[in-house]
C-alpha cells in the first residue's frame, strides 16, 4: 500500500513537471513569435516610411521638371507626357484590383479609359513632330508602381490617392505649360485639349483624398 502511495505520487510529480516544462514551452514560444512580429511590424513601417519620402521626393521632381524643361521643350514634353499615361494606367490597375473603397476604384477605371484617350491623341501628334514617345516608365515613376505594390492593404488607399494627388499636379503643370510655351503647334493643340480633363482629374481625386483623412 505505501509503495503505490509512492508511485502515485511519483506519477503526479512526473505529470507536473512535464506540465510546467510545456506551459514553460508555450509561453517562450509566444515570446518568441511576439518578437518576431514585432520587429516585422517594425520593419514594414520602416519600409513605408521610407516610401512615402520616395514618393514625395519623386513627386517634387516630377513638378519640377514639368515646370522647367517639359513646360517648352518638345522631346521633353513628348517623353513625360507619354510616361505620364502609362504610369496612371498601371497604378489603376493595380488599384481595381486592391482598393475596396468604391470611389476610388471607379477613379480608376476612369484612369485607364481617359488616359488610354489621352494616349491616342499625343501618338500621331508626336509622330508629326518627330518625336517618340516613351516605352517604358523611368526609375522614378516605376518608383511609384513599387511602392502601390508593396503597400499594405491598410495602407494601400492612400498611397494610391496621395500618388494621384501628385501625378496629376505635375500633368497640369506639364499640359498647361507646353500649351502655353510649347513649339510645336500640333503638340500645343494636343496639350490644351488634354489639360481640362487632367484638371476634372485632379479635382475629383482631391475630393478622395479629404475623406480618407
Amino acid at each position: 500500500m505505501k509503495r503505490a502511495l509512492m508511485l502515485s505520487a511519483a506519477v503526479v510529480a512526473a505529470l507536473s513537471l512535464a506540465a510546467c516544462n510545456k506551459n514553460a514551452g508555450t509561453t517562450a514560444d509566444n515570446a518568441a513569435n511576439t518578437a518576431s512580429d514585432t520587429a516585422s511590424n517594425a520593419a514594414s513601417g520602416a519600409a513605408a516610411a521610407t516610401n512615402k519620402a520616395e514618393d514625395a521626393t519623386g513627386a517634387a521632381v516630377g513638378a519640377t521638371s514639368a515646370n522647367t524643361l517639359g513646360s517648352h521643350d518638345t522631346a521633353a514634353f513628348v517623353s513625360n507626357a507619354s510616361q505620364s499615361d502609362m504610369y496612371e494606367v498601371q497604378a489603376a490597375q493595380i488599384a481595381e484590383k486592391r482598393s475596396k473603397n468604391k470611389a476610388i476604384q471607379d477613379f480608376a477605371k476612369m484612369m485607364v479609359k481617359d488616359h488610354a484617350k489621352s494616349t491616342s491623341l499625343l501618338k500621331p501628334a508626336a509622330a508629326a513632330a518627330k518625336q517618340t514617345p516613351a516605352d517604358k516608365l523611368d526609375n522614378r515613376r516605376q518608383g511609384f508602381i513599387d511602392h502601390l505594390n508593396s503597400a499594405s492593404d491598410a495602407d494601400f488607399d492612400k498611397v494610391y490617392v496621395d500618388q494621384q494627388v501628385a501625378a496629376h499636379k505635375e500633368a497640369l503643370d506639364l499640359m498647361q505649360g507646353y500649351a502655353k510655351d510649347g513649339s510645336d503647334a500640333g503638340l500645343k493643340g494636343v496639350a490644351a485639349n488634354i489639360a481640362p480633363t487632367v484638371q476634372m482629374h485632379l479635382d475629383k481625386i482631391q475630393q478622395i483624398q479629404g475623406t480618407l483623412k
